[in-house]
């Protein structure tokens, strides 16, 4: 009696959101160290604010690159980039591709590919960074939040650029500041730093610049960004119907530059404003909106006031 061949069960295939590569573990010691460093001068940040090591230099230092990082992500990365809110005449989309950069969150075409996957997968199975992956009771939503905050960093699946970013892969001026990205990181941080010697000429204005703009200013732009991924999609308030878990944070406004009112953006993601009724301050519209004054942006996607009421989940009285 002869015994047919045993056969292996076919293999899962990799979906096609997902690139063939993982991120390996040199990758993942990387982004350790160049978002946990940052972190660690937070906790020296107050001690050190109460002494001398903090000037005047230090605080518009701070405020600037601030703004140029983190409007880096917010108007360049996720609102034209990712959404295609405005479109930008090429000294500004290289320049919003180098700010963005400037923030430490990875290089412009990774960063699209990971938030495209985002919402089109929005708090289910293949989101990146939902902080519903492991449940809904109190200690797996607690896991989640930790995920969504930082833990999807270091994620081994990555999203596959094509398929997200395709756009952006044909952009020889996108895949030039995507390869530049290390150095671009170098450029964060030397920057200020060599601003504050400049202006004070001094070592110590150098150091000082370094520990507050470049430090303490990366970590504090990382912990808002990541903010939206996990607070804005756990609590806060929705204003307009989405299939998702997203809310309106008003707490977070003027630190995500308008980004925490981010149920208006899950349900109308396009759309180049964020904070759309009454008393919602986005300061990253405002940005966009002088653009659009100087000339540099054109085909504003700005709030549609027809299609906002019908999206409301409460009709106003």
């Amino acid at each position: 009696m002869t015994t047919a061949p045993t056969v292996d069960p076919p293999r899962p295939q990799r979906r096609p959101e997902l690139a063939p590569e993982q991120q390996g573990n040199g990758e993942r010691l990387l982004v350790a160290v160049f978002t946990g460093v940052p972190f660690l001068a937070l906790f020296a940040a107050i001690p050190l604010a109460w002494g001398s090591f903090l000037g005047w230099t230090d605080v518009v230092l701070v405020a600037v690159f601030y703004v140029l990082s983190a409007g880096g992500i917010t108007v360049g990365y996720h609102r034209y980039f990712t959404h295609g809110s405005f479109k930008a005449k090429r000294p500004l989309k290289i320049f919003l591709a180098v700010a963005g950069s400037m923030a430490m969150q990875g290089p412009v075409i990774t960063w699209v590919a990971d938030h495209r996957r985002h919402h089109k997968h929005s708090d289910k199975e293949f989101d990146p960074h939902s902080p519903w992956r492991f449940g809904n009771d109190w200690k797996a939503l607690a896991k989640g939040l930790v995920w969504a905050h930082y833990g999807w960093l270091f994620d081994g699946d990555q999203t596959s650029k094509p398929r997200f970013a395709k756009d952006l892969l044909n952009d020889r001026d996108l895949t030039r500041i995507h390869r530049l990205f290390p150095a671009l990181v170098g450029v964060s941080f030397l920057l200020p730093a060599a601003l504050g010697g400049l202006i004070t000429m001094s070592w110590t204005g150098f150091l000082t610049a370094l520990f507050w703009a470049g430090f303490v200013r990366i970590s504090l732009v990382h912990h808002v960004t990541w903010s939206i991924n996990s607070i804005c999609h756990t609590f806060g308030k929705e204003d307009f119907q989405v299939r998702d878990k997203s809310r309106n944070v008003w707490w977070l406004a003027i630190p995500s530059l308008g980004e925490s009112w981010h149920n208006l953006h899950h349900s109308d993601p396009t759309c180049a404003r964020h904070g759309v009724l009454k008393g919602q301050i986005d300061i990253s519209a405002r940005i966009i909106q002088g653009f659009e004054k100087a000339g540099w942006a054109y085909g504003v996607r700005w709030p549609d006031e027809e299609r906002l009421a019908s999206r409301r989940t409460e009709q106003p009285v």
